[in-house]
């Protein structure tokens, strides 16, 4: 890694300062860029997360595409973890510490609140900042793609079932619009941009992609960082009112975190997978989609409820400990068989 990735979490912790501050001194500045959404989907943040990982989604070879089913252990650990544990321990967590543990300490009339955010976010995995955590780790592009279209797909038909049945709502209303644009802002659209900015390069030759993807790596880190700044600035004036409140809440999802990556990358170990898709594959079931979680809990329960707090949580926390497990990754990597193969797929 060069010294701005070697110092990121000094960078992100920088930013994070930096935004609470901001968020402080310009409330109403951030609070109209907080509001410039369309389906609860903040378009500042949105063209940040493109800036992120169009670099990213550049690496995708279409052509090689069909040798990714060859992972099948890789998607397997992937679906497992996603669908049949991971909603299910964050409730777990959740009734254990909010509903048990720490209710003395929280409000009583948003407990059940609380618990309901916390299982959105859990059966939400990751869609677009994936891309950032597979890139750190040097996961395979292709695997990293195909393990995210995967998971929309299923998530379209059972994100609705899983809350239903964890929240004991018969008839769960999921923002539908919500849940398409997101996949098409933060799917569809990137990749189109990616792959033709590939072809163009490409035509001129594979140095030319190189020297180029070189020169766009640190708009993906510093899009990253700007994406914290916005993100600590619209919450700032929150976490400053809420301390206790927020510290609690992060604990459940801290641990679900930590649980679901080590559980995910253990079993790719197990199964004898390469690190290039190991990371990946536990990145994304310890990430969220918190786009859809907070947009679902802000339908459901309202702005200003429990929930809509809980999912937030969930996007403050997330950048922080994803960043400690790419750390984690990158520093096991000799776990792995064929470790000098795991390198991004490029051509």
């Amino acid at each position: 890694m060069n010294l701005f990735e070697r110092y990121l979490t000094v960078w992100v912790a920088a930013s994070i300062i930096v935004g609470i501050a901001l968020g402080e001194m310009f409330p109403a500045v951030f609070q109209a860029l907080g509001n410039f959404t369309a389906y609860e989907i903040n378009l500042p943040v949105t063209i940040l997360i493109w800036l992120m990982i169009v670099p990213m989604l550049m690496k995708v070879d279409f052509g090689a595409l069909h040798e990714v089913g060859r992972e099948w252990r890789g998607i397997s650990v992937t679906l497992g973890v996603n669908w049949l544990i991971k909603p299910f321990t964050m409730a777990a967590l959740g009734w254990l510490f909010i509903g048990f543990l720490f209710r003395p300490l929280l409000p009583e009339a948003e407990i059940e609140s609380y618990i309901a955010g916390l299982i959105l976010l859990g059966a939400a995995p990751c869609t677009a900042m994936v891309f950032v955590w597979s890139h750190l780790t040097k996961g395979d592009a292709n695997f990293t793609l195909t393990q995210v279209a995967l998971n929309d797909t299923i998530m379209i038909v059972a994100f609705a079932p899983i809350v239903a049945l964890l929240l004991g709502i018969s008839a769960i209303t999921i923002p539908w619009e919500t849940l398409t644009i997101s996949v098409v802002a933060f799917i569809v659209i990137p990749v189109i941009i990616g792959q033709m900015i590939r072809g163009s390069l490409m035509k001129q030759g594979p140095a030319r992609f190189d020297a180029f993807d070189a020169k766009v790596k640190p708009v993906s880190m510093l899009a990253l960082l700007a994406t914290l700044v916005l993100l600590f600035a619209f919450q700032g004036q929150q976490i400053l009112a809420q301390p206790m409140i927020i510290a609690l809440l992060a604990v459940p999802i801290i641990l679900q975190t930590y649980f679901i990556a080590a559980l995910a990358y253990l079993a790719n170990k197990v199964l004898g997978v390469e690190h290039k898709i190991a990371a990946p594959s536990a990145m994304i079931g310890a990430s969220n989609f918190f786009e859809l979680a907070v947009a679902t809990a802000i339908g459901l329960f309202g702005f200003s409820s429990g929930a809509a707090l809980a999912t937030v949580v969930g996007v403050l926390v997330e950048v922080p400990v994803m960043l400690s497990l790419v750390a984690i990754a990158n520093r096991s990597r000799h776990w792995f068989p064929n470790p000098q193969h795991s390198n991004v797929t490029e051509s």
